[in-house]
């Protein structure tokens, strides 16, 4: 407590000499991108990446079609009609020129607005890397301290965790436009020791990175920690895909390259040196090393699991500490014509392990990975014909095959539909692989998704989908092949500025063993949710949002459950003062974990957070950010659940006596 007194009364210091900066606009941005992508958890760099934009917008004149794409309210087919009207007309005069792109809808014009700029003066001329005394001198350093205090304790600081329960990391990182990126990342979970014990030297997790890009024919250049996106993701996918969501633009899967990788995620990255270079006009080749030492068990020379949670908060799990090297390899061949609206792509990946890679598989798993050395090829592709978008990519791997294709036709302004069929045997390994479908990964699973969106009236937009899929082999909690399907439709009515609301329903059938019969019985479920919500913004200073859900779900044959929740945000932003608060409460009444709800919450920066709810009770949480002066932004979060329908939360080291937690974050950003 001394620590944290500290802490706000340097924070209280800081806030008395404010100047008056007026707080991020990112936060209202990404929250309506989050709506619609059902809440699903955004990695920390495309987060910071979006805030990056609505500081230092991006040239329209000088945009490459892959910036463009990781907009992530741009569809392929208006991604296109702008670089096609910069080919036909030449650099574009003012933003308002943007009404003038085909497919170019007044929603889409006010999200995209913020992360946008037209210089007319540099409009056209080619990119080039910049003196390094430049570098130095207008480079811009970010520092980001985070600490967590959770306000109960946990059963296992009785006897086995053996650090502090605080949450702590600390993330620098200098940026010069596109061309210069560098940073270090440290982390510390709850329950880790810090300068102590197996963490000696400090942090439980470090990454650090270099990035630079427009070299010449050198395009781009990582060293350290990085991530990689090519084609669909059959092969490599380390980027962020909301996947199916209640928007189009927001459902395709957004290749971003050589990335960097600065998040506190301690599993999904590579480490070593990636480049691209270009080696003739439009033909680009890019080429990547990696080697770690990942967390897993290691029993009689064999890997028998691999360790991805990155905690190392007892002996046991420190242990698995860095216990066995991985070692990847691979590259990228494109060919890209923009003025043809083409590319095809090559790529290769080949992995191995320093030991056999030897799981205790259960019968549903007995087709994952396992063994020593393993490779993955993939053909992706990318063209438009007029109101046509063909994207697709078909991959090979050790065993097994993948296959995905999408076809998007713009109907009319407005009016748009989507054809995506995929294709994963149930033997298909691809350890790097993420992309469209109804699995986490694209292994197991045949289907087909069609969606349609519309804006038949003024101020209005709808939405719906339709996606069949099944199984070839058995799954988590199926014993068998099985087979489902999905449904969803949005209605979205947009009167002003200052009010919109949503409803949408989504039902979902699929099938799974009754428990207690050991697979023997297996019946479909059907999982009803509603949801409605509003947004309103009765003053300049005021917003409120309101949000209701309702779940039903059952097996055929068998009583179902049901679940609720309600949901109240009221935020107010003093005028001529740099503070924003923000206060919500949430009440659920779940029947079980079948019914569970889940409740959006404003979270701090570079971070969204998405808490479910199952049995009875409510939450609060109040939010406040603080732009002190130009160098320096507090944000602080307090939240509080209750439930009434158990004495204790959680199970086995995690369980916390009594039916209440609370816990406060607080976060203090430094830009210079």
């Amino acid at each position: 407590m001394k620590y944290i007194f500290l802490f706000l009364s340097l924070c209280l210091s800081l806030c008395l000499s404010a100047q008056n900066a007026a707080p991020g606009l990112w936060l209202e941005n990404l929250e309506e991108l989050a709506a619609e992508g059902d809440g699903l958890a955004w990695d920390e760099d495309d987060l910071e990446e979006l805030d990056f934009r609505l500081q230092a917008p991006l040239d329209l004149n000088t945009a490459t079609r892959r910036q463009l794409e990781q907009l992530p309210f741009l569809s392929e087919g208006q991604v296109e009609n702008i670089l096609a009207y910069l080919y036909i007309h030449g650099p574009m005069k003012s933003l308002y020129e943007l009404q003038l792109v085909e497919g170019m809808d007044r929603r889409t014009l006010h999200q995209l607005q913020p992360f946008v700029r037209v210089d007319t003066a540099y409009g056209g001329r080619p990119k080039r890397f910049p003196v390094l005394k430049d570098v130095l001198k207008h480079g811009r350093h970010e520092a980001l301290g985070r600490l967590d205090v959770p306000f109960y304790k946990r059963k296992g600081y009785e006897r086995d965790y053996l650090g502090p329960a605080l949450y702590h990391s600390l993330r620098y990182s200098f940026r010069y436009g596109d061309y210069v990126q560098a940073g270090v990342t440290g982390e510390k979970d709850a329950g880790e020791p810090f300068l102590a014990l197996h963490d000696r030297k400090g942090y439980d997790h470090y990454s650090y990175y270099l990035l630079l890009r427009h070299l010449g024919r050198l395009e781009t250049l990582a060293l350290g920690t990085y991530r990689l996106d090519y084609g669909q993701g059959l092969v490599l996918g380390n980027g962020f895909g909301l996947g199916k969501s209640f928007s189009l633009a927001t459902s395709r899967y957004r290749e971003g390259g050589i990335r960097k990788h600065g998040s506190t995620d301690e599993y999904n990255y590579f480490r070593g040196v990636a480049a691209q270079v270009r080696v003739a006009g439009d033909v680009h080749a890019s080429a990547f090393y990696s080697h770690r030492r990942l967390d897993g068990v290691v029993e009689d020379g064999r890997i028998v699991s691999i360790y991805e949670t990155g905690l190392h908060r007892t002996q046991a799990e420190a242990d698995k500490a860095h216990a066995f090297a991985f070692q990847v390899a691979g590259g990228n061949l494109t060919y890209e014509n923009n003025r043809r609206a083409l590319r095809v792509g090559l790529t290769g990946v080949y992995y191995f392990f320093d030991r056999p890679y030897r799981p205790n598989l259960r019968p549903y798993a007995r087709y994952n990975l396992q063994g020593n050395h393993f490779y993955n090829v993939g053909l992706n592709y990318r063209y438009r014909l007029g109101r046509f978008a063909l994207a697709g990519e078909g991959a090979l791997g050790k065993r097994g095959y993948a296959l995905l294709n999408r076809l998007e036709y713009d109907v009319a302004q407005g009016y748009r539909l989507l054809l995506v069929h995929r294709l994963y045997t149930h033997d298909y390994w691809a350890m790097f692989a993420r992309a469209f479908g109804e699995g986490s990964s694209p292994q197991n699973e045949n289907g087909w998704y069609v969606a349609a969106e519309a804006e038949p009236w003024a101020r209005w937009r709808l939405f719906a989908s339709l996606d069949f899929f099944s199984f070839p082999w058995w799954r988590y909690r199926i014993s068998k092949p099985s087979q489902g399907w999905e449904g969803r439709f949005q209605a979205t009515w947009t009167p002003g500025g200052a009010f919109s609301t949503y409803v949408n329903y989504r039902y979902k059938r699929r099938e799974r063993d009754v428990t207690g019969t050991g697979g023997e019985v297996i019946l479909p479920t059907h999982h009803h949710k509603v949801r409605w919500r509003a947004d309103w913004r009765p003053a300049a200073a005021w917003q409120l949002c309101t949000t209701v859900d309702y779940n039903h779900f059952h097996s055929q044959g068998l009583r179902g459950s049901q679940g609720w929740q309600c949901t109240q945000r009221v935020g107010y932003a003093w005028p001529g003062f740099p503070c924003t608060v923000s206060v919500q409460g949430t009440y659920f009444h779940t029947d079980d974990y079948d019914a569970r709800v889940y409740a959006y919450e404003k979270g701090l920066l570079y971070t969204f957070y998405t808490p479910s709810f199952s049995g009875r009770g409510c939450r609060w949480s109040a939010h406040v950010r603080c732009d002190l002066n130009r160098w320096f932004t507090l944000l602080a979060k307090l939240g509080q659940t209750v439930y009434t329908d158990r004495r204790e939360i959680g199970s086995g080291r995690d369980l916390i006596p009594g039916n209440k937690k609370m816990d406060l974050q607080m976060q203090l950003r430094m830009k210079f």
